[in-house]
Parts: structure tokens; sequence; C-alpha cells
């Protein structure tokens, strides 16, 4: 697998590996020898080793030497065209995928990555033509077939939903945030105000780059905030504190709170890591300490790519290849037994995991709707976002968001403030500043938490926050359970005070409410108090309380 790299990053040369073994194991008909010597077969199965492990450019620069000794042997072009598509060099890959088609039209592989490279280019027709013409040169149980009858219906998806945009408007976030590298994986607090991301700009001069990957620097995360007098963030620096290292750094989410980032992190060199797993940075005076593995119950053996939590700290959803699963990556939950106890990770299950990847998840304020990524038949192409709703103990069947949002380019992890005003993603598409870029959409005419998008009944939420205290020492109290009820009694939320004494609520705006603070050993507090809604900005209503023995 390749080391480092976000689960989404991967995709292409994940769901590709098995169909790498099959055209090793085939014998084709080709126009000439297969290899001209003993050499050039040893170093085609040392360089397919390389494309294994995901060493792009160590592999197109092997065959690139073999291509001088094996003129007309299709699959090194093919390999060569393989490897310049995922280092992003699309014209070099079509120049070398159609002369391995010249010598050899009838290798289904090929057709398969051009009908990728058309599809990426919104030439759905040409994709289609490509993606056909690889079902037609396979047999009947071959990976790339199959594969390729799902790009098709993608294809097809792309067409309908371009033709039926949804009303929302779409901006870059420009250059104080992107960058001309890999700028992914937007993660905002609650109340907006900050921003942080993975990207793959060199910190300095000195940068050091994954010279046996993809060529590229090593991922680092960075951060912004919101600055209300200009209405936009401040420019993007590396995030204070511990969190960047040498090899590859990547956040997953931010807690809505603001007081935690979950990444990813794979290095070969660091034993806790290795293999890829979740790890947990927390805030100290502005400044973020080194991010500790989050271990079991979330940790396996096997790969995990990212976490979130909810905003009430009661549940962790996170990505997963374990078995169990419905597919290669699928999203998995537990929920908080106490302080330091989590429960059985529980599989989503179907309808929200499918045979195919899902990842990028991220649940919004509500609690209850969840934004994550597929790249299963009902995208455009890669990976879209779509969404979920939790009610009545089960989740709705997801739904694509639509176009602009999602595009036939891979679309990153979808965030979004308390008051549902904007959203923040990342994609690859066409017109940004570098490779990924991160934008942000306007919501005003897109009632994204609303299940037919469109009939609001609650233009967004507020925020209730605070520090629970020991009355006579004045230290924060754990373990205080927070409780809020309406006029009538009926609970709407509760959580629980960290470490620090510190809780943290979303709510819906604009409605009054009682809160009782409870710990065991203290006097018990009942209250009531108004949360307002802010007409442009989040509303953040604090709220301290001193118990009393």
């Amino acid at each position: 697998m390749y080391i480092g790299c976000n689960k989404q990053e991967i995709f292409m040369s994940r769901i590709l590996f098995i169909l790498f073994i099959l055209i090793s194991t085939i014998s084709l008909a080709q126009k000439g020898n297969m290899f001209t010597n003993t050499a050039d077969k040893a170093k085609i199965e040392l360089a397919k080793q390389k494309v294994y492990a995901g060493q792009f450019v160590a592999a197109y620069n092997s065959f690139k030497e073999i291509s001088k000794t094996s003129p007309n042997d299709p699959n090194v072009f093919y390999y060569m065209g393989y490897c310049s598509f995922m280092l992003g060099k699309i014209d070099k890959a079509k120049e070398e995928l159609n002369k391995s088609i010249e010598l050899n039209p009838n290798k289904g592989a090929t057709h398969f990555i051009l009908g990728k490279i058309y599809q990426k280019e919104d030439n759905f027709d040409e994709a289609i033509k490509e993606f056909n013409l690889c079902t037609a040169n396979a047999k009947a149980d071959d990976v790339d077939s199959q594969d390729a009858t799902v790009f098709i219906n993608q294809c097809n998806i792309a067409k309908k939903l371009i033709s039926t945009p949804i009303n929302v408007e779409i901006k870059n976030l420009g250059s104080g945030i992107n960058s001309i590298y890999d700028d992914k994986n937007p993660c905002i607090t609650a109340d907006g105000t900050t921003l942080v991301f993975t990207t793959r700009r060199p910190e300095t001069t000195n940068s050091e780059v994954d010279v046996e990957g993809d060529g590229k620097y090593f991922e680092d995360v960075y951060i912004a905030t919101y600055d209300t007098a200009s209405a936009s963030f401040t420019n993007a620096k590396p995030v204070p504190g511990s969190v960047n290292t040498k090899a590859h750094d990547a956040c997953t989410s931010i807690s809505p709170d603001g007081k935690q980032i979950f990444l990813y992190k794979n290095d070969i060199n660091d034993k806790a890591s290795r293999g890829g797993d979740v790890f947990v940075s927390k805030v100290n005076n502005g400044k973020w300490r080194t991010p500790e593995p989050f271990g079991k119950p979330l940790a396996s053996s096997y790969w995990e790519g990212g976490a979130c939590i909810s905003p009430d700290g009661k549940r962790l959803f996170f990505t997963s290849e374990r078995p169990g699963g419905l597919g290669g990556s699928d999203i998995w939950m537990i929920e908080k037994i106490n302080k330091k106890e989590w429960g059985k990770p529980v599989n989503l299950g179907a309808p929200v995991n499918s045979a195919y990847d899902e990842g990028g998840m991220f649940l919004a304020p509500d609690g209850k709707t969840l934004f994550f990524c597929s790249n299963g038949p009902n995208s455009m192409g890669s990976y879209d976002i779509f969404k979920t709703v939790y009610e009545n103990k089960k989740w709705s069947e997801p739904v694509n968001l639509g176009y602009p949002i999602n595009s036939s380019s891979k679309e990153g992890q979808l965030t979004i403030s308390a008051n549902g005003k904007l959203a923040y993603f990342s994609s690859e598409r066409a017109g940004g500043l570098g490779e990924n870029d991160i934008y942000v959409i306007d919501l005003k005419d897109y009632a994204i938490l609303e299940k037919d998008n469109k009939s609001k009944t609650n233009d967004g939420l507020s925020i209730l926050k605070g520090t629970v205290r020991d009355g006579y020492e004045g230290y924060g109290l754990p373990e205080t359970e927070i409780v809020i009820t309406d006029d009538a009694g009926s609970q709407i939320a509760s959580t629980s005070t960290n470490e620090n004494g510190e809780y943290f609520l979303t709510l819906k705006g604009g409605v009054n409410y009682k809160i009782k603070v409870i710990k065991k050993g203290f006097q018990e507090i009942n209250e009531s108090f108004e949360l307002k809604l802010g007409a442009k900005e989040t509303v953040v209503l604090e709220k301290g309380f001193l118990l009393k023995k």
C-alpha cells in the first residue's frame, strides 16, 4: 500500500493492483516478442513491484529504460501510461497508452485506463466507448471488465447530474489557502472560525520529497483562522506545535470545539503508525501536542484511514479495512462508555457502506447528518460526496449531493459550520491553482441539512459551551453530566465535560432551553436560558458553572 497517503489518494492504485496481477499472468498476442531477453524479464518484474508499492516515479523510470530494448512490447508502454496517469501527466499517459494499443489493440486494460482519462476530462461518450472496448476484450469474470461496467454507469450518472445542476455558488478559496501543490481534507470547527487541512507544499526550501513514491513533497497539516473584518480566512500556515514531521501527516477532522485534531499517519519508520492508523493531537496554549495513537478499539492490525467525532463527543466514526465490512474501506462507529472506554466497533452497514470504498466522512453539527465519499457506481467518477441521515435508528439511503458540488474528478470530504450557511470541500477538478484545491459552497439557496435540500425548517445551529469548576478549588471538573431539555422537560441533548471540565454542544438557535449540571458529590444546578440565532455568524453562548458540595 502506498505509504503515507490518504485512502482516497490511492484509490486507483489499489483497485487496479488485481488488474495488474491479472495482466502479468495472461499471455497476449502481440506484434513482436513479449520481452527481448531474460534480463528484461527480470527488470519487468522488479518494475511491476514498484508499481504495486505505489512508487510510480521509480517504476516509470524502470519501464522507460526497458522500452529502449523492448520497443515493441505493448505491456511496457501500458505500464508507462499507467504510471503517467497516476502521476497526473495526462497528455503523456494518452501518448503511451495509444502506443500500447497500436502494438496490441486487443488489450482491455489499456482501453480501461484511457476510459478513465476521458471520464476525468468529462468526455463521457468517448469514455464509454473505451470502457466498452475493455469489456469486449476481456473474459466475463475479468476484474477490468467488471470495473468498466461500474464506470460506464458513472458516466451516465454524470451526464444526468450535469443536465440538472443544483442551485449553489462554489468558489475557490484562493491563494491564501490553496497552492500550486495538493491541498485537501478541509476540516472546520463548528463556529466556522478555524480551518485545518492537508497540503503537500514545501514548508522550507529544504523540504524533502517522497522520492520512492510519487516524487511530491510530504503531507503536512496547515491552519487558518477566519477574520470577520475581511470576511475571509487568514493566510494558511503550518499548524503550530508538534503535529508535522518529516514523513506524511494528514488531518482527517477537527473536533467541533476545536480542541482535537484527528490525523492519519503511515510512516514505515515509525512502528506506531506503520500500516496506517488514526492519531489524535490536542491543543495546549495555542500549540498542538505530539499526536498519540488513538488505540483500541479503533486500531487494529488492518488499515484505518481517519476519524471524526460527534458534536457531543459520544460517537466516533472511522474508516477501516478490517474484516466484517462490505467492501474495501468501510465506515465504522464506536460509542463512548465512560471517560476512558469506548464500545465495540460497529459497521454502519448498508446502505451507507457498499462493495466499493467509503471514507472521508464528516458528521454535521446537527449530530445526525453524515457526509462521506464513495467511489461506487452512483458517483460521477472517482469519489463523490454523499449524505445520509440517522433517523428512527437507521441510516437513510445515501444521496449524491449533485453537480456542481460533485464532478467527474475526485472530490474529498465535505465539512460544514454550525449555522449551515457555508460548506467546504476539496476537489481535483480543472481550474484550480494546483492539484486538489479547497472550495467553499454558499448554501443560501441549498438546504443541505434538509431531506429534500429545499424546505428549510431551520436556518442553522448555535453553540453552547463553557467550563464546570469546583466552587471551592476552582479547577475544572471532568465527567460532569450536562443535560439540555426544552420547556416541556423533554431531553434535547446531553454530553459530559472533558478532562479540563469543558463542555460543548450544538443546538437549534432561537430557542429557550433548560440546562442541568450534574456531578456526583456536588449540588445539582438547574437554569433556563435563551440560545439566540445569528443572522450572519454562528452564535456562541458561553455558560460557566461553579459547583458546590
